[in-house]
Protein backbone atom coordinates (compact mmCIF):
# COMPACT_ATOMS: atom_id res chain seq x y z
CA UNK A 1 0.00 0.00 0.00
CA UNK A 2 1.42 3.37 -0.96
CA UNK A 3 0.72 6.64 0.75
CA UNK A 4 0.19 9.76 -1.37
CA UNK A 5 3.17 12.09 -1.33
CA UNK A 6 5.26 10.08 1.13
CA UNK A 7 6.06 7.20 -1.22
CA UNK A 8 6.13 9.41 -4.27
CA UNK A 9 9.10 9.61 -6.58
CA UNK A 10 11.69 11.78 -4.79
CA UNK A 11 12.80 13.19 -8.15
CA UNK A 12 9.34 14.69 -8.66
CA UNK A 13 9.36 16.31 -5.22
CA UNK A 14 12.84 17.68 -5.93
CA UNK A 15 11.56 19.16 -9.19
CA UNK A 16 8.41 20.63 -7.60
CA UNK A 17 10.47 22.52 -5.01
CA UNK A 18 13.28 23.44 -7.36
CA UNK A 19 15.66 21.41 -5.21
CA UNK A 20 14.97 23.47 -2.10
CA UNK A 21 14.43 21.96 1.32
CA UNK A 22 13.22 25.29 2.75
CA UNK A 23 11.45 28.30 1.36
CA UNK A 24 13.55 31.41 0.94
CA UNK A 25 10.75 33.50 2.46
CA UNK A 26 7.78 32.82 4.65
CA UNK A 27 7.96 29.07 5.33
CA UNK A 28 8.11 29.68 9.08
CA UNK A 29 4.77 31.48 8.70
CA UNK A 30 2.99 28.24 7.90
CA UNK A 31 2.15 25.69 10.55
CA UNK A 32 -0.45 22.96 10.07
CA UNK A 33 -3.47 25.09 10.98
CA UNK A 34 -2.50 28.32 9.23
CA UNK A 35 -5.35 29.41 6.99
CA UNK A 36 -4.37 30.34 3.44
CA UNK A 37 -6.49 32.42 1.06
CA UNK A 38 -5.65 33.12 -2.58
CA UNK A 39 -5.50 36.76 -3.59
CA UNK A 40 -5.40 36.13 -7.35
CA UNK A 41 -6.36 33.57 -9.93
CA UNK A 42 -3.83 31.23 -11.53
CA UNK A 43 -2.06 32.66 -14.57
CA UNK A 44 -0.78 30.98 -17.70
CA UNK A 45 2.70 29.53 -17.36
CA UNK A 46 2.43 29.11 -13.59
CA UNK A 47 3.71 25.89 -12.01
CA UNK A 48 0.80 23.43 -11.87
CA UNK A 49 1.09 22.97 -8.08
CA UNK A 50 1.00 26.74 -7.54
CA UNK A 51 -2.09 26.99 -9.74
CA UNK A 52 -3.77 24.16 -7.83
CA UNK A 53 -3.08 25.91 -4.51
CA UNK A 54 -4.65 29.13 -5.80
CA UNK A 55 -7.74 27.25 -6.97
CA UNK A 56 -8.14 25.33 -3.70
CA UNK A 57 -7.60 28.43 -1.56
CA UNK A 58 -10.43 30.53 -2.96
CA UNK A 59 -11.86 30.00 0.52
CA UNK A 60 -9.71 29.81 3.69
CA UNK A 61 -7.95 26.45 3.74
CA UNK A 62 -5.58 25.02 6.35
CA UNK A 63 -2.08 24.00 5.27
CA UNK A 64 -2.72 20.40 6.32
CA UNK A 65 -5.84 20.30 4.13
CA UNK A 66 -3.86 21.64 1.19
CA UNK A 67 -1.24 18.94 1.61
CA UNK A 68 -3.96 16.28 1.69
CA UNK A 69 -5.75 17.69 -1.36
CA UNK A 70 -2.52 17.95 -3.35
CA UNK A 71 -1.19 14.59 -2.18
CA UNK A 72 2.12 16.21 -1.23
CA UNK A 73 4.08 16.24 2.02
CA UNK A 74 3.43 19.26 4.25
CA UNK A 75 7.09 20.28 3.96
CA UNK A 76 6.78 20.57 0.18
CA UNK A 77 3.50 22.49 0.44
CA UNK A 78 5.12 24.95 2.88
CA UNK A 79 7.85 25.68 0.31
CA UNK A 80 5.26 26.26 -2.41
CA UNK A 81 3.22 28.52 -0.10
CA UNK A 82 6.35 30.52 0.70
CA UNK A 83 6.81 31.14 -3.03
CA UNK A 84 3.21 32.32 -3.43
CA UNK A 85 3.41 34.50 -0.32
CA UNK A 86 6.56 36.19 -1.65
CA UNK A 87 4.74 36.90 -4.92
CA UNK A 88 1.72 38.35 -3.07
CA UNK A 89 -0.61 35.72 -4.52
CA UNK A 90 -1.83 34.45 -1.12
CA UNK A 91 -2.39 35.70 2.39
CA UNK A 92 -1.95 33.59 5.50
CA UNK A 93 -3.34 33.93 9.00
CA UNK A 94 -3.69 31.78 12.05
CA UNK A 95 -7.19 30.80 13.15
CA UNK A 96 -8.70 32.83 15.93
CA UNK A 97 -7.15 32.00 19.24
CA UNK A 98 -9.14 31.13 22.37
CA UNK A 99 -9.88 33.99 24.70
CA UNK A 100 -7.07 34.95 27.00
CA UNK A 101 -7.39 35.07 30.79
CA UNK A 102 -7.81 38.86 30.59
CA UNK A 103 -10.98 38.48 28.53
CA UNK A 104 -12.62 35.92 30.84
CA UNK A 105 -15.49 36.99 33.13
CA UNK A 106 -14.71 38.26 36.60
CA UNK A 107 -14.61 35.36 39.13
CA UNK A 108 -16.74 37.34 41.61
CA UNK A 109 -19.54 37.65 39.07
CA UNK A 110 -19.35 33.92 38.38
CA UNK A 111 -19.63 33.19 42.10
CA UNK A 112 -22.70 35.44 42.37
CA UNK A 113 -24.30 33.63 39.41
CA UNK A 114 -23.58 30.27 41.05
CA UNK A 115 -25.16 31.42 44.34
CA UNK A 116 -28.18 32.68 42.42
CA UNK A 117 -28.59 29.37 40.61
CA UNK A 118 -28.38 27.43 43.88
CA UNK A 119 -31.15 29.63 45.33
CA UNK A 120 -33.54 28.76 42.52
Amino acid sequence: MTRPGRDEDPDRLYTVTGGRSRSTTGAETFDLVTLVVSESAPVRGMQSEHAAILRICRFPTAVVELAADLGLPVSVVRILLGDLLAQGKITARHPRRAQTADALPDPDILKQVLVGLRNI
